[in-house]
């Protein structure tokens, strides 16, 4: 059975598009993957973090393109979601700065019932337990 849409994490395709010696080949069979079972998407907060490798907005979109991604405006149920689960990060004690993204997109795949493509499963497993993660061991 294919699933209609796999969301793809910023961690990912930051890999194939800088050719990570460490984790491209795993990003790439993993996009191969999720391309067979689906659309892969990106989200508001995808699409902004990755087009900083970019010069122009016209380079960005070819790359966009090339790698078949869609991108999927996040919804306001999302949005407040991904609120509440960096509310509750905060006082659970959480200081670390600058993981308000890795909540929206977290909250993106939950709200929308998509399986998330990470390397970066710990948060959203902890705030987002229903969301099914593809992700290495």
């Amino acid at each position: 059975m294919a699933t209609d849409v796999i969301l793809a994490d910023t961690s990912v395709l930051l890999d194939v598009v800088q050719n990570d010696l460490r984790w491209s080949a795993w990003s790439q069979a993993a996009l191969e993957i999720a391309a067979r079972q689906g659309e892969i998407a990106i989200n508001d907060i995808i699409y902004s973090e990755l087009s900083t490798r970019y010069a122009n907005i016209e380079d960005f979109n070819v790359a966009i393109e090339s790698l078949a991604l869609r991108h999927v405006p996040m919804p306001r149920a999302a949005l407040f979601l991904a609120g509440k689960a960096f509310l509750i990060y905060r006082t659970q004690g959480g200081t670390k700065t600058g993981v308000l993204s890795d909540f929206f997109i977290g909250a993106h795949a939950a709200v929308e019932g998509w399986p998330l493509l990470t390397r970066d499963a710990r948060r959203v497993q902890t705030y987002f337990p229903a969301v099914k993660l593809i992700a290495p061991d």
